[in-house]
């Protein structure tokens, strides 16, 4: 990495833009090129690999979320919150269902990375809930695991909507 780059996303403090970085895109860009992988040695390291996809897909303004999960690095960016769980144990149906009840309290959609994979359970219940799950892998490039991972992974983040978000109730 060149001097003065730490790979992070431009709205953690004293970083570069991440626009400026190669490999993303603009925003309205039809064609992306491969996301750059970045090793994971660290749990920090997940942690930015997962910005740096969000950012790839097309998310802007990343950054630490306002709640904490349970488990792992909570992230948002406008209009989604993503939890990274740099453990060693697969994440289970309650790790799924707090974030899917975060996002629901934040009106956002959500996002699940993490390093060690998912119980069947907790597939069963992220494919039910529509929650895009991606495993990380050591060489740093998130895998998806399930169809809207796969949706996310092709489409990239949805064009932002200019009126408010209503409350979901």
């Amino acid at each position: 990495m060149p001097p003065g780059q730490t790979g992070m996303p431009s709205s953690y403090p004293g970083t570069p833009s991440a626009a400026a970085e190669p490999g993303f895109p603009d925003r309205h860009s039809t064609h992306r090129p491969a996301f750059p992988p970045r090793a994971i040695r660290t749990a920090r390291d997940a942690v930015t690999v997962a910005a740096l996809y969000l950012r790839w897909l097309g998310y802007r303004d990343i950054r630490r979320a306002d709640q904490r999960p349970p488990n792992g690095i909570g992230l948002a960016a406008h209009g989604l919150l993503a939890q990274v769980d740099p453990t060693v144990r697969p994440a289970a149906p309650r790790d799924v269902e707090c974030l899917w009840l975060t996002s629901m309290t934040e009106s956002a959609d959500c996002v699940y990375f993490s390093l060690a994979g998912y119980t069947d359970d907790a597939r069963a219940r992220a494919d039910a809930l529509g929650i895009p799950l991606f495993v990380l892998d050591l060489a740093g490039v998130p895998q998806p695991v399930n169809d809207h991972a796969d949706t996310l992974n092709t489409d990239g983040a949805p064009e932002p909507d200019p009126r408010p978000r209503n409350r979901r109730t």
